[in-house]
């Protein structure tokens, strides 16, 4: 239905009432009619400036009212006061429902200032009707958000006048609703320049405020697609994120990365070069702390946590070496392949020298968590995943398959082809290791075939992957069947 002139001034004469008279329950019923009739795209877009106008004298007047107000003298007085502010945000949100016209008028009119300011001073002050303020923030919030979708210029101004401070107090609301639409509004905001934005010192408590709700709401869907399809964007934002996070949120970050490359492949998750060179970097010079798990020096959980940290990054760098497209660069990563080789003697010899959690084991209870889930081992697969990311660098790669050999690595790998319940699945990495490293490289091939027997090696399985294994004097022969060896 189209506003008709008596409606107008109807609407025109309401909001002169509510600004000149003490506020009532039958303004609230005004702003309610207004705010119902704005559903209608047809009303909506032909409400003329001056209503929105005097929409903004109305939400400033609320705005001093509140600033003025004590909650302890007149509190039915208060709460109608946060009535009407809620029904004021309400307008303004029906309004911008698929009209540019109306987000452009609301813009220039200085709707988003006011609102912010609104906004910040709701949830910081020190009013005791907490709950009663949850409806005018849920109400403004969604009303950025409306004016936000499809207009640059929206989305330009609110980050400018929110960020960081605004943002970060309202995602620290505790209201689940009141920061899913604050994450809505940034996810809606945010472009490439605006991600480097959230780098600088200023303003990256934002982004790891983001990251924590990730971790402690993971069923937030907007803060998971902030970080996946924002962040993890970003080489300079993940530095910066880094160095600051706990470890507990590194770890939720790394699994977010995690998943972006398993579901949408190494070319297709937009992750740069820089970003898989630095958590290389970072691997390499924290995976000592992985160590202490079989000392028991890791009884805090802050020990604990840098070391579930190393693991999260092995995981990682594993899926991002597992083909040879995008980052096939991290082959010639400085020292990548020694650390990672040199670790797994460590941890291997560790698992023998006495019982720990490297130890070999015959049980798969810590892998299925049928005796005590609580009890699960942080370090599954882990040796098998070192063994993994061994193969994967050595891939169709001469140098990095004679580096292997020249550090022992032929031999430790071929010890590690038993069972073992901590790593379940190790005999078949082993087996994709010694073929990668064995291609097309006859040194290697003559290495192994000097070398004694190590462990049940799987035959068949040796062959599906093109090589014929024969026993010669109590030695074990590997010689390559393919055609272009």
């Amino acid at each position: 239905m189209a506003a008709s002139t008596d409606d107008k001034q109807k609407i025109s004469a309401a909001f002169a009432d509510i600004l000149n008279e003490k506020l009532s329950s039958e303004h609230l019923q005004v702003l309610k009619t207004f705010t119902g009739a704005l559903k209608d795209a047809e009303y909506r877009d032909a409400v003329v400036e001056d209503i929105f106008s005097e929409l903004l004298k109305v939400l400033t007047r609320l705005f001093e009212c509140l600033q003025s107000a004590d909650s302890h003298a007149d509190e039915e007085s208060f709460t109608l006061q946060l009535q009407l502010t809620a029904e004021c945000f309400r307008s303004q949100r029906n309004s911008c429902i698929q009209s540019p016209r109306n987000q452009k008028l609301l813009r220039e009119l200085g709707f988003i200032g006011v609102s912010i300011k609104l906004l910040s001073y709701l949830q910081t002050a020190n009013l005791d009707q907490k709950d009663a303020l949850y409806e005018p923030l849920r109400c403004g919030i969604q009303f950025l958000g409306n004016l936000a979708v499809g207009n640059q210029m929206s989305k330009d101004e609110i980050w400018q006048h929110s960020l960081p401070d605004v943002l970060l107090q309202l995602l620290n609301v505790d209201d689940e609703k009141v920061v899913s639409y604050t994450s809505m509004v940034i996810h809606t905001c945010l472009d490439e320049a605006k991600v480097e934005d959230l780098s600088k010192p200023q303003n990256i408590l934002l982004a790891l405020k983001v990251m924590e709700l990730c971790r402690t709401q993971p069923d937030l869907d907007w803060t998971v697609l902030i970080a996946t399809q924002h962040f993890l964007k970003s080489s300079a934002l993940v530095e910066s994120m880094y160095s600051g996070m706990s470890h507990h949120d590194r770890v939720t970050l790394l699994e977010l990365l995690l998943a972006q490359l398993r579901e949408e492949g190494s070319e297709g998750c937009g992750v740069p070069p820089s970003v898989a060179h630095f958590l290389a970097g970072s691997f390499q010079k924290g995976c000592g702390a992985v160590l202490t798990l079989a000392t028991g020096s890791a009884s805090s959980n802050e020990v604990l946590q840098e070391a579930l940290t190393v693991i999260s990054l092995l995981d990682v760098l594993c899926e991002m070496t597992s083909d040879d497209k995008q980052f096939i660069f991290l082959q010639e990563h400085p020292d990548l392949l020694e650390t990672t080789v040199g670790l797994l003697q460590q941890v291997h010899t560790i698992g023998k020298s006495s019982k720990n959690i490297f130890s070999a084991t015959q049980s798969f209870s810590s892998f299925t968590g049928e005796d005590d889930p609580s009890s699960y081992s942080p370090v599954i697969s882990f040796k098998a995943h070192l063994i993994r990311l061994i193969g994967n660098l050595c891939h169709n790669n001469a140098a990095n398959q004679n580096k292997v050999r020249d550090l022992d690595g032929i031999p430790l790998i071929l010890d590690n082809c038993n069972i073992d319940g901590n790593n379940p699945f190790i005999s078949q990495w082993a087996i994709f290791a010694i073929r990668n490293l064995l291609e097309n490289n006859p040194q290697s091939q003559q290495l192994v075939a000097s070398l004694k027997r190590r462990g049940p090696a799987d035959y068949s399985a040796l062959r599906e992957l093109g090589f014929l294994v024969e026993e010669r004097d109590g030695s074990l022969l590997l010689k390559s069947v393919r055609k272009d060896s």
